[in-house]
């Protein structure tokens, strides 16, 4: 099991025609399941052409209706990226992936309370991920948006971040280190949103497939301190917590257009008191997020005398303990 996406999700593509549209569909047909996954590409003035045999048609609402999709990647430029999001939301779509940076705070502010007054009114919810985002992935089953799929490993660790870089550098340091991942996902760094962590995590708290999460988060805005506080009173799940900008100076924005200090409360220091407070084991220093993991997962999962309780490196097999955690058995001393 995964979050939002998995092997048989359908994937449609809106703005396929564009260079980066093109590079990173390609990309994504090549990894796992992907050339069944992106079944439609949407561009109106290039309606009935193709493209890596995917039809391209001049709609949203058409291509869900002749493939049956579900979910919409965005590769459209910034001056019509809201408007694709909003197109995907009128389909009624389940989700929609934005990858696009630089679309106008103002153009999002609009489509965001479209998207809130069309659920009012008893519409469809479509959940929104990004944009300015990396997309997200299930490892060895699908990958949608921009990141490398090499690096990822199928497991039972989810990360959550709001910059793509460090969701790779997370997702690289657990496969270096034998865990691998059931689903990593990236929500963007802009300030005006839609998934955010208190959502991912929540998704994650339910899947009987992850077993613990590592939150990334940066300067400004208050998602990681929320995510944190709800997490001490629901999650039952290890999380290990880091936050970016922690030398960044107050009033300036540090690369993410979301990524900017207004306050003392949205400091990193400040987030990364909160997250400790509410039971994360946290990290000023991203090279340990996934060895701290690991520490977390002997503590509490796994102790001695469990361990101790098998007599042969067999019983440890049925248990499912070396599909769980390979590396932790390479340091076992049963027979």
């Amino acid at each position: 099991m995964s979050i939002l996406i998995n092997k048989n999700t359908k994937v449609i593509t809106q703005g396929i025609t564009g260079k980066t549209g093109q590079f990173h569909t390609e990309k994504c047909q090549e990894y796992a399941n992907g050339k069944n996954c992106f079944v439609a590409g949407v561009n109106p003035k290039k309606a009935g052409e193709k493209i890596f045999d995917i039809p391209i048609y001049g709609s949203v609402k058409e291509a869900k209706s002749e493939t049956g999709a579900t979910v919409s990647v965005i590769y459209v430029p910034p001056a019509g990226a809201a408007g694709a999001i909003w197109e995907a939301c009128e389909a009624d779509l389940d989700l929609a992936i934005c990858i696009t940076e630089g679309i106008p705070v103002r153009d999002m502010l609009m489509v965001r309370n479209k998207m809130k007054q069309k659920v009012a009114n008893g519409g469809k919810e479509t959940l929104l991920l990004g944009p300015n985002c990396p997309g997200l992935i299930t490892p060895d089953e699908i990958k949608i948006g921009i990141m490398p799929g090499h690096i990822h490993r199928k497991g039972r660790i989810g990360v959550v971040s709001r910059s793509g870089t460090l969701t790779y550098e997370a997702v690289a340091q657990l496969t270096e280190i034998g865990l691998g991942q059931s689903s990593a996902v990236g929500i963007g760094g802009d300030p005006i949103n839609g998934l955010k962590h208190i959502d991912v995590m929540r998704m994650f708290n339910e899947d009987p497939d992850t077993d613990a999460v590592i939150m990334i988060g940066e300067i400004g805005g208050p998602d990681e301190a929320e995510a944190a506080i709800w997490c001490k009173s629901n999650m039952k799940k290890p999380i290990v917590g880091f936050i970016a900008g922690v030398t960044a100076p107050a009033g300036k924005r540090m690369g993410h257009a979301g990524a900017l200090i207004s306050g003392g409360a949205d400091t990193a220091e400040a987030k990364l008191s909160v997250m400790e407070d509410c039971g994360f084991k946290v990290t000023r220093n991203p090279s340990e997020m996934a060895k701290l993991l690991k520490a977390m997962l002997n503590e509490t999962r796994f102790p001695c005398a469990f361990k101790e309780s098998f007599k042969s490196r067999s019983e440890l097999y049925q248990s499912g303990f070396f599909i769980l955690y390979p590396l932790v058995c390479n340091e076992l001393t049963v027979n």
